[in-house]
């Protein structure tokens, strides 16, 4: 199995962060304004981007510290896999430790996945900083696959 690694620093508090990974309208300010859904455990929040979109079921959420979601829609590489975000508190930053666990293999959709996780860790980053986001529909667009 292999997993997208990243880290960020925000200059907010856990809590601020927290918010922002745990709430329909916080996910909606940085990942994509189509977030719908039930962000508490054992919910389902559906996220929809050009063309498809991604449903994960909140597994764990430990307050200004942790939240655990399995995808349980969308593309098949995708399907079973985790996304999970860690905060820790270092000087002045909440530290987003990111990990999208369990890709079955290194496929080209994996590279784009991880450039695109990146841009929208900078856009988690930017929300919490400055209440605006970056979120889908006007994200970077780093490919033909957007």
């Amino acid at each position: 199995m292999l997993d997208i690694l990243h880290r960020i620093g925000v200059t907010s508090s856990p809590e601020a962060v927290y918010d922002a990974l745990t709430t329909i309208d916080g996910l909606a300010g940085w990942w994509t304004e189509d977030t719908t859904g039930d962000s508490e455990v054992g919910g389902v929040v559906r996220f929809r981007f050009p063309p498809g979109g991604f449903d994960m079921k909140v597994l764990e959420t430990k307050p200004a510290e942790r939240v655990l979601w399995e995808v349980v829609d969308g593309p098949e590489e995708w399907i079973g896999t985790r996304v999970r975000f860690e905060l820790k508190q270092e000087d002045d930053y909440t530290v987003v430790l990111f990990r999208h666990l369990g890709w079955r293999e290194p496929v080209e959709f994996m590279y784009h996945c991880s450039t695109k996780w990146a841009s929208y860790l900078l856009s988690l980053k930017k929300y919490v900083e400055t209440g605006t986001g970056d979120p889908a529909p006007r994200d970077v667009r780093i490919s033909n696959w957007h």
